[in-house]
This record gives structure tokens, C-alpha cells and sequence, in this order.
């Protein structure tokens, strides 16, 4: 009886082993995985990038160009920020078109965009990072205009780290040939008192007021407010990575959804080009949210 005990005692644990291996094996699966996801992007600047990246060869980190685990900053609209932002007043943006077709309001550049900006506007270093790799390597003004000193490398990034103005992807400052960001969704009407999309003031949207299917949704998470155009990829009504989010801005008639940089561009995956959340064939991700 008592080799018995044992014997089953032997087998309990083997069992629980086996099954904390998977879990391990499960867990280390996924992190690789969400590795992958960004380190075959071009968002990839250490010096793991692929060929014809903008990259540096001083490091392999790959994160930390933009988030760091502690003493990031805090007054950043993105998670873990590691780097200074842009000047928010130093932009030119589509409001000042005084476009008649422009319904919403338009704010000045914030949220989310000021985030994607501190690269993408060409004025600082993409290595002005806050926490550099290494012990000792903190610094609250990211290094400066020039950024830590990096060797760089790639055809469209200068000795000093910035974006060179030989792409699209480099916006500079002047944001009038570039689609609002900061402006109201659907030209306003929807704000945090009526979130259901029956207020959109342009029916060219999708939202209850233009006749189709309210793909406008909105769920309070974490006690926030949130809002989401559904696309035709994954699950409805279930906010996603592959729908077109929108940002908690406050304009005059309240706060509500916003059109922003991360609306239509999830950084951490180039599973489309240039970053897009959906595919645009046939202008997928314009028909996301306009009704043409």
C-alpha cells in the first residue's frame, strides 16, 4: 500500500510538471510571438532591423526607442513613454485650410499623435529616449536634440538620428497635406452624453445618422469612456486592434471621439502596410469609417 502511495504520489507530480511545462512552453510562445509582431517592422531601430531599416548598431533593444518599464513619462499620452514630445504648438494643421468640407472641430495636435510626432516630425532624434539601455543611462531630457549618440544607419535618418525629409513617413511640422488628426469624428454630435453616434452631425460617416449600420461603438472600460469604428475584420461590436479607434478628446461641445495618428495605424504591426489597421483595397480602411 505504502509503494503504492508512493507510487501515485510520483505520478501527481509528474503530471503537475508536465503541465507546468506547457503552461511555460504556452506563456514563452506568446511573448515570442508579440516579439515577432514588431521586430520584423521597421519600427525596429535596434540593431536587430532588418535591411533598409533606420537603425543603430550601439544596441538590440528593440522597445526601448519608445516605451521603458520605469521612470518613463508620465504627462505622455502613450503607456511607459520614453521619450520627450514634440512641441504641441509648433504645428500647422488642416484647420488652417478653412476647408468648407470640414464639419468638426479640430484641436490642436495632442493625444495619441504628439506621441507618434516626437519621431515623425523630424525636429529631435529618434534616440531621445529618457532610460537608455545600461545602468545609469537615465536622463529626464532624452539626451536632447541630438539624442544619446546612436550610430545610425539607413538611407533616410541623419549622423544625428532624426528622419530625413526623403519619405511620407516624415510629416515635419506642417500637417496640411495630411489627413486631420484631432478633429471630431463624424463632424461632431457625438460626445459622452450621447455616445451612440446618433448626434453625427455629416451623414457621410458611418453611425446611426448615415442609415448604415451603426459601426460607430463606444464601452466604458476601465471606468473610460471609449470609441471605436467596427470594420469589417473580427468580431463586432468588440473593440479590436483591426477596427479604427478613437481617442477621448474635450471640444467645445464636450468630450468625445476623435480622429488620430492611431486611429488608422497600429504601431506594433506591419501585418498591412505602412502600419494600417485593415487592409486598403479598395480603400478598405477610407470606407472604414466615410460613407462614399
Amino acid at each position: 500500500m505504502e509503494r503504492k502511495s508512493t507510487i501515485a504520489k510520483l505520478t501527481g507530480n509528474l503530471l503537475k510538471l508536465v503541465a507546468v511545462s506547457a503552461l511555460m512552453f504556452g506563456a514563452v510562445g506568446v511573448s515570442q510571438q508579440a516579439v515577432a509582431g514588431i521586430a520584423n517592422t521597421k519600427h525596429n531601430l535596434g540593431s536587430t532591423g532588418g535591411a533598409g531599416n533606420n537603425k543603430v548598431s550601439d544596441t538590440g533593444e528593440i522597445c526601448v526607442f519608445c516605451h521603458t518599464p520605469h521612470a518613463a513619462d508620465t504627462t505622455a499620452p502613450a503607456p511607459l513613454w520614453n521619450k520627450n514630445l514634440s512641441n504641441i504648438t509648433g504645428f500647422t494643421t488642416y484647420a488652417s485650410l478653412n476647408s468648407s468640407t470640414i464639419d468638426g472641430e479640430i484641436l490642436s495636435v495632442g493625444s495619441v499623435s504628439i506621441a507618434c510626432l516626437s519621431c515623425h516630425d523630424g525636429t529631435q532624434a529618434m534616440d531621445n529616449i529618457i532610460n537608455a539601455p545600461g545602468s545609469g543611462a537615465y536622463d529626464a531630457t532624452g539626451g536632447g536634440a541630438t539624442g544619446r549618440g546612436y550610430t545610425w544607419a539607413g538611407a533616410n535618418v541623419d549622423v544625428d538620428g532624426k528622419m530625413k525629409n526623403t519619405t511620407v513617413a516624415m510629416l515635419g511640422t506642417d500637417l496640411k497635406n495630411d489627413h486631420p488628426i484631432g478633429i471630431q469624428y463624424c463632424g461632431g454630435g457625438v460626445t459622452a452624453g450621447a455616445p451612440t453616434g446618433a448626434g453625427c452631425k455629416d451623414g457621410d460617416f458611418q453611425g446611426k445618422a448615415s442609415g448604415t449600420a451603426a459601426a460607430l461603438q463606444s464601452a466604458t472600460i476601465n471606468s473610460n469612456l471609449v470609441w471605436w469604428v467596427d470594420t469589417s475584420v473580427g468580431t463586432a461590436g468588440t473593440r479590436e486592434k483591426t477596427d479604427m479607434i478613437l481617442y477621448t478628446r474635450t471640444f467645445a461641445a464636450g468630450s468625445g471621439p476623435s480622429v488620430e495618428c492611431a486611429s488608422c495605424h497600429d504601431p506594433h504591426t506591419e501585418a498591412n502596410p505602412t502600419f494600417l489597421r485593415v487592409s486598403n483595397t479598395g480603400s478598405g480602411v477610407c470606407l472604414s469609417c466615410h460613407v462614399k
